[in-house]
């Protein structure tokens, strides 16, 4: 009987062990032989596992350097080494406390093969990037809609607030109609949890760094996805959030100490003001408000002068690459990081996979304050190593203006040309990504009064002009919305993502003769660069624009392009002897948007708001 109570007790404690190390989570869960950055911190997180006396790891190759406590027991790092020698395998991590032993697994993988061709390509000037919210692009898998104890149980698509059920799969179920309009790449808004109470439609307050969000489908159909996206020759770009996080992640909730974000007093909310950072006059205590301030309340700010935190976030940005073979990153919020931090954590990208690229967002006022953030050529105390950002420029300063204002010294097309002259700060301006929305700003049909001709005229622009073109979901069919009252009304449904949608713009059917008229232009215009040398690579010639036309040529040794605009409402005829220094051994051009050849006359006619792309012929 005393024999039969022992054993029970025995079974009941290791049950109660088997409940402990079950708990605790290991981040990352596994890592990869023969990367470069392979001295890695594996962090523990569960209940008292800052208790055990001996942690132990035996493993060959594989070394374990030193154990980082915490103030909070709930957390263990420990400094790893994998060294060139170590084979894959799953590694026991022993954690010790008097007679109990604890196990907690890793593992160490093989490396995908094909780098450079088939992940971590990065996006270039050769690619036109769509860029997609997840939640209203298509839902393609009804069943993960609501999960069971996530915190914001909402699916209402009849208000912009709340979740409306879209996912990975309903953009994979979308591959082929991206495909036929020109995509070469994918830009999607975060994919990772956010298990939020509410707005979790956007995906900007993670909670779990190393778990897709299972209402998108989570980890598998995220794999699935990047994989068919690539089988079909399209790139896929990942959305880095390295500023903040959300209330609920459990680094927050729960932190090692006190160290890990930036504390106030009380909420201090970023002043949004970048020239603090490069003013040479500015006040200490406005540089810290910008950079050290949070964003909103519900997201705290990292810390990411603690190692630990830099650790952690540049060891996810490599893993996320490696795990799932994304091919580059935009970063969120670029400005608001700790700007030593982001070149490090570049640098560990660039090191690990020298083809990808990486652009930051940009949301700022002036050429000089946005080229401060990227990779420039003045000399500076901070030097970015950045590639590119996100070009506000070009659109708030250029295009936006042509369109909206009247021609004048300064005025409408003349500030496109100004901010394009600017280009000579950066150190590589074809890598920056140019656009015309975004989930953050106005739809640009609703800005331009929902103007066909003038849209028209802007995507020509958008398709030929220097830098890496982005096209947000659904301005190929119009969608239209203004951020006010709330920035939701720009992230509406694309109709046909759901089942039961009375329309389905995903098809030619679907869609109304003028939603077909653009759809159609933009991918002859978008499938026309796939093969041309001056759109894709080629160097920029621009002209001083002249009675509100603006002229500017692509061109490289075996291909020549001219684009003529006419920010005018009336018909114009434009005199090309002035441009026979690009033109004068050519004799006929073809007329991209139709199709048709003529030859080059000593002018050329254009319509009101209208943009010719011409391939001059010999």
């Amino acid at each position: 009987m005393k024999h039969i109570y022992f054993k029970a007790l025995l079974c009941a404690m290791l049950l109660s062990v088997s409940l402990t190390a079950q708990q605790v989570q290991v981040y990352p869960s596994n890592w990869w032989i023969g990367m470069k950055y392979n001295k890695i911190q594996i962090m523990l997180h569960g209940p008292n596992v800052g208790n055990a006396t001996r942690f132990e790891l035996n493993h060959p190759g594989v070394q374990m350097v030193k154990i980082n406590r915490f103030q909070n027991k709930n957390y263990i790092v420990l400094d790893v080494t994998i060294l060139p020698t170590a084979k894959p395998g799953t590694i026991g991590i022993k954690a010790r406390q008097g007679a109990r032993v604890d196990q907690y697994n890793f593992t160490l993988n093989q490396r995908r093969s094909g780098k450079g061709n088939s992940y971590a390509q990065g996006v270039t000037s050769s690619d036109l990037m769509y860029l997609i919210m997840p939640d209203r692009f298509s839902n393609g898998d009804p069943s993960n809609d609501r999960i069971p104890g996530m915190k914001d149980q909402t699916l209402r698509r009849d208000t912009v607030f709340n979740r409306h059920g879209g996912d990975l799969a309903g953009i994979e179920n979308h591959l082929d109609y991206l495909s036929d309009l020109g995509v070469t790449a994918i830009w999607l808004n975060p994919i990772w949890e956010n298990d939020m109470p509410e707005r979790t439609e956007h995906g900007y307050a993670f909670t779990n760094h190393y778990r897709v969000d299972p209402r998108l489908g989570g980890n598998t159909a995220y794999r699935r996805l990047v994989e068919k996206a690539h089988a079909k020759g399209i790139k896929v770009i990942q959305d880095a959030v390295y500023n903040h996080v959300g209330l609920e992640h459990h680094l927050f909730r729960d932190m090692p100490d006190s160290t890990w974000f930036h504390r106030w007093p009380q909420f201090t909310q970023t002043s949004f003001k970048d020239q603090t950072l490069f003013d040479p006059y500015a006040a200490p205590e406005d540089k810290k408000i910008m950079s050290d301030g949070w964003f909103v309340t519900s997201m705290p700010d990292w810390n990411q002068g603690n190692p630990f935190v830099a650790n952690f976030l540049i060891q996810h940005a490599i893993w996320s690459v490696e795990e799932f073979g994304i091919d580059g990153w935009r970063i969120d919020t670029y400005a608001y990081n700790d700007l030593a931090f982001m070149n490090r954590c570049n640098k560990a990208l660039y090191d690990e996979y020298p083809a990808i690229s990486i652009f930051g967002e940009t949301w700022v006022h002036g050429v000089i304050n946005q080229s401060y953030f990227c990779e420039n050529n003045y000399g500076i105390g901070y030097k970015s190593n950045l590639h590119a950002t996100t070009d506000f420029q070009t659109l708030f300063y250029g295009i936006t203006p042509a369109c909206n204002e009247k021609f004048g010294w300064t005025e409408g097309v003349n500030k496109l040309y100004t901010t394009l002259a600017q280009d000579v700060v950066y150190r590589n301006p074809m890598r920056q990504v140019i656009f015309l929305d975004n989930h953050d700003i106005a739809r640009f049909y609703s800005v331009i009064g929902e103007d066909t001709a003038k849209y028209k005229m802007s995507l020509a622009w958008l398709l030929t002009c220097r830098g890496i073109p982005q096209l947000y979901y659904g301005g190929e069919v119009l969608m239209t919305g203004f951020t006010s009252p709330n920035d939701g009304y720009v992230r509406q449904d694309f109709p046909g993502g759901w089942a039961g949608d009375s329309l389905n713009k995903f098809t030619a059917t679907g869609r109304s003769p003028k939603e077909n008229a653009v759809f159609d232009y933009i991918k002859r215009l978008a499938n026309y660069r796939k093969t041309s040398s001056a759109l894709k690579t080629g160097k920029m010639m621009q002209y001083l624009p002249v009675d509100g036309v603006y002229v500017y040529f692509r061109y490289t040794n075996n291909q020549r392009v001219m684009c003529i605009m006419n920010t005018n409402d009336k018909v114009v005829t434009l005199d090309l002897k002035r441009f026979e220094e690009m033109t004068r051994s050519y004799s006929g051009a073809l007329d991209v948007a139709n199709g048709t050849v003529s030859p080059l006359g000593t002018s050329v006619t254009l319509s009101p708001f209208s943009n010719l792309v011409l391939e001059l012929r010999k």
